[in-house]
């Protein structure tokens, strides 16, 4: 886990931005930096890094590592280094290292570009050819680890965050206003509907799943290497459990590898608690354990978790939400996110990432994905139901999420068993109140919450949507930044293609069955997990209120949301200012409300304007 960045052009940059650009990486990796420039043709090609060790930490695996003529940067973990490792040994590589940097570039020298489509894990590199005279980029399958890229003064810039382009090429971009806008008022799932936009103008996402080889300093079409859809397969519900149990045992085997200690991110839900038994209960592993508890009692997990605990008997530590300091501390995220933080969630996770550096470690593990490739939300519920209306037993379905996950919805949208069977293109349970937002802006604003159309069934369409453009990408951003701001590498076991491909190949009837969602998991869990955790309808996870952070009765906030800022060329301030008066419970209004505060802190911060 490290940061990585990097320039094409005709000559390299100078060594004052090459340094100053190291130091703006250093968080990513403080254990060690360094840099290269190689030939690309009549082009040069300069790789920076700076390395979190976490595997082989013996300097020789320290990066830029050259094999011959051909030079890696690379920022992940390849889980099933060992096993390629073995094969490429067998094809007669020869290794100096014990590290997986050095799997993946003897695995580009075995099998050129198309190495990646054997790779399983997270990662973001660079891989200079001198004698080929390309420069190869590529991205994990879900954009796990991030990978901006720029072209200014006719050079190509690529790094793992926004602030090392703008160290390495000298120039601040401008800030994107139709982005701002949208995230106001469609929030914050509606971020990666167009992955060529981010918040400034001229900076764009390297796609996921994806690979691009530069002879020049302009970006070719990106290759796709994979793409998940739903093929499902004939199957009996114990074949898919067959199927699922031993697959995600490998895959959390392989994530513990490291020669670092690995901590857990602990909620009461079903996900992390799966994570920490299979760790713990069936591969040995000794947990470490990390909750975060707000004091709304709609979030408190306090009481699965002291089960959890005390069922794993692993180290515990709990860290409680606290109103002060908000802004300054929310302020000082958004300056090292390059960009407003997208949900409270990612506020407290930054909470977790601090605490968990300051007990020693350096990887924790989440549960992040679990209800997309499993299908866990509350109005996935309702898509299952819209996909099995035609089932003879339907009636008793329904009556099964009545008397189940039915009665905890709040979403008035929800909280009709029939919402997606006569409404099947609706989405306005995604955007609540969003005409309300679209209302605060000074000029009109004419962007829309649309899907693609990935499959028939609705229920996969959500969830490959969810993947592709919504929930996964933007909580990836916000995990990476968060965690990598502590220098803690994160994990995320339900993100593993193979994993991720077998699920969609399950039939949709059986991923909710006898009135819960993410059945195959709860059942995977099974033996290792207590059934008051397991079997648990409530979906709560790492959240809180905004009422829980921003205190409205301190003036000096007031002051401060409704001083002078950039953001009020696009926010009406007097409107802005009659919703800070308004109610502020619901679960809509909150999110709102902590995303102007997001940007409002991103925008003045861009402006030079002091908190």
């Amino acid at each position: 886990m490290c940061g990585i960045a990097g320039i094409i052009g005709r000559g390299p940059p100078d060594r004052e931005r090459i340094f100053r650009t190291l130091e703006a990486m250093r968080h990513r990796g403080p254990d060690s930096s360094g840099f290269l420039t190689g030939r690309m043709g009549e082009y040069q090609a300069t790789l920076l890094h700076t390395r979190l060790s976490i595997i082989e930490l013996d300097e020789r695996a320290n990066q830029p590592f050259s094999d011959g003529s051909c030079h890696l940067v690379y920022n992940g973990e390849i889980y099933n280094y060992l096993e390629l490792r073995e094969e490429l040994e067998t094809a007669g590589h020869r290794f100096r290292t014990r590290s997986d940097t050095e799997v993946v570039l003897k695995a580009y020298r075995q099998w050129g570009s198309r190495c990646f489509e054997r790779l399983y894990g997270m990662w973001a590199l660079a891989l200079l050819d001198e004698t080929e005279g390309r420069l190869l980029l590529s991205r994990d399958p879900f954009g796990e680890k991030p990978l901006y890229c720029a072209q200014r003064r006719g050079e190509f810039y690529f790094a793992s965050e926004v602030k090392a382009i703008n160290s390495l090429s000298g120039t601040r971009p401008e800030v994107n206003p139709r982005k701002v806008c949208t995230y106001l008022v469609l929030g914050f799932k509606s971020l990666y509907k167009d992955r060529n936009e981010t918040f400034y103008r001229d900076i764009s996402e390297f796609p996921p799943a994806s690979c691009a080889e530069f002879v020049a300093p302009e970006c070719p079409v990106p290759r796709r290497y994979w793409e998940p859809a739903y093929r499902p397969q004939p199957m009996t519900e114990g074949e898919a459990l067959e199927g699922v149990r031993p697959l995600l045992f490998q895959v959390v085997k392989e994530q513990l590898r490291a020669d670092v200690p690995i901590a857990f991110c602990l909620s009461g839900g079903v996900d992390s608690t799966t994570l920490a038994s299979i760790a713990g209960l069936h591969l040995g592993h000794r947990i470490n354990s990390f909750s975060i508890i707000d004091q709304d009692d709609r979030y408190d997990e306090t009481e699965n978790i002291d089960l959890m605990v005390d069922h794993l008997g692993c180290d515990h530590t709990v860290i409680r939400t606290r109103t002060d300091n908000f802004l300054e501390r929310l302020g000082h995220l958004v300056q090292h996110f390059d960009a407003p933080v997208s949900t409270i969630s990612y506020y407290l996770h930054a909470f977790l990432s601090e605490a968990i550096h300051g007990a020693g470690f350096k990887v924790a593990i989440s549960g992040t994905g679990g209800d997309e490739v499993f299908g866990g939300y509350y109005h996935h519920y309702l898509y299952w139901l819209a996909d099995m209306a035609s089932d003879p037993d339907f009636p008793r379905l329904v009556e099964d999420w009545r008397t189940g996950m039915g009665q905890m919805v709040r979403n008035p949208q929800l909280q009709n068993p029939r919402a997606f069977i006569d409404s099947p293109a609706s989405l306005e349970h995604l955007t609540l109140n969003s005409d309300r937002f679209r209302a605060l802006m000074r000029q009109p604003f004419d962007g829309l919450f649309d899907e693609k159309e990935y499959s028939d069934s609705l229920l996969r369409k959500r969830t490959l949507n969810e993947l592709h453009h919504e929930t996964i990408p933007s909580m990836l951003h916000d995990e990476d930044h968060s965690s990598m701001m502590f220098s803690l590498e994160n994990r995320t076991p339900f993100l593993d293609r193979r994993l991720v491909e077998f699920l969609y190949s399950v039939p949709v009837p059986l991923l909710i069955r006898n009135g819960f969602t993410k059945w195959l998991l709860r059942e995977a869990g099974a033996g290792l997990v207590p059934d008051r955790v397991r079997l648990d309808k409530h979906k709560r996870g790492f959240n809180a209120s905004i009422l829980s952070l921003l205190d409205r009765s301190d003036p000096r906030i007031k002051e401060y949301l409704l001083a002078p800022s950039p953001l009020f060329d696009l926010v009406d301030r007097q409107r802005l200012e009659e919703v800070l008066e308004s109610d502020l419970s619901a679960n809509s209004m909150s999110k709102f409300m902590f995303s102007f505060v997001s940007i409002k802190l991103f925008m003045d911060h861009q402006a030079g304007m002091a908190l």
